[in-house]
């Protein structure tokens, strides 16, 4: 597949790049999609939920009433999960949720997320850019040239670029990553990926000697 390499302004450079056959135009996997999205998220969970159990909660140990004779069921403790401020049975405990995915099915995920993304039209190549100073409107302006409006975005650089980066940071519906960076989380999240054409290049040299 070939795409036209545009200016950050919008305007057509005239020249074009191919995608990578085996990084863009692979047959997609959905379960290791999947695998690594809930993986992401996992990792991202703090996990410190916590509830107090009978031996933790704060109250008398001694026997509330005698064991026989009352006509109702017997009970020893005001702790009791049975009671109003007793304890909780099972309740959370702090417990780490993430797990190890193979480095294989992060990449191939990567690259089906990828995939979907080039059969829907949905990534524009830019020429190499930065701007002279970090200015919102500059990159609000950028997003307007190229006809995106209010769509999710993806900018994909090769390296960090301060005046990019805090140009973008205020905008809610604009992310800026870099290449070593990149998860399939962030490429599903947004509807259209912003690639500069030396990201392009050094994610296509990363997948592909990952494939090898």
């Amino acid at each position: 597949m070939e795409l036209s390499v545009l200016q950050h302004t919008g305007k057509d450079t005239g020249r074009k790049v191919t995608l990578a056959k085996e990084i863009f135009a692979i047959t997609p996997n959905d379960h290791a999609v999947y695998l690594d999205v809930k993986n992401i998220q996992a990792n991202k969970r703090q996990g410190t939920h916590k509830s107090k159990e009978r031996g933790e909660v704060s109250g008398s140990t001694r026997k509330i009433k005698k064991q026989k004779g009352t006509g109702t069921a017997r009970a020893g403790s005001i702790k009791s999960p049975l009671f109003k401020g007793g304890g909780r049975i099972f309740g959370p405990k702090p417990r780490d949720y993430g797990f190890k995915l193979n480095k294989k099915i992060k990449q191939l995920a990567r690259k089906s997320t990828l995939t979907y993304k080039a059969q829907e039209g949905n990534i524009t190549v830019l020429e190499d850019f930065s701007f002279a100073v970090p200015k919102t409107k500059t990159y609000v302006d950028m997003l307007q040239h190229l006809q995106l409006g209010e769509q999710r975005t993806l900018l994909i650089l090769p390296a960090v670029d301060k005046h990019i980066v805090l140009a973008s940071r205020n905008i809610p519906h604009a992310t800026v990553t870099l290449v070593d960076q990149l998860n399939t989380y962030d490429l599903l999240h947004a509807k259209r990926l912003l690639i500069s054409e030396a990201a392009l290049e050094k994610l296509t040299q990363n997948l592909s000697q990952a494939t090898a």
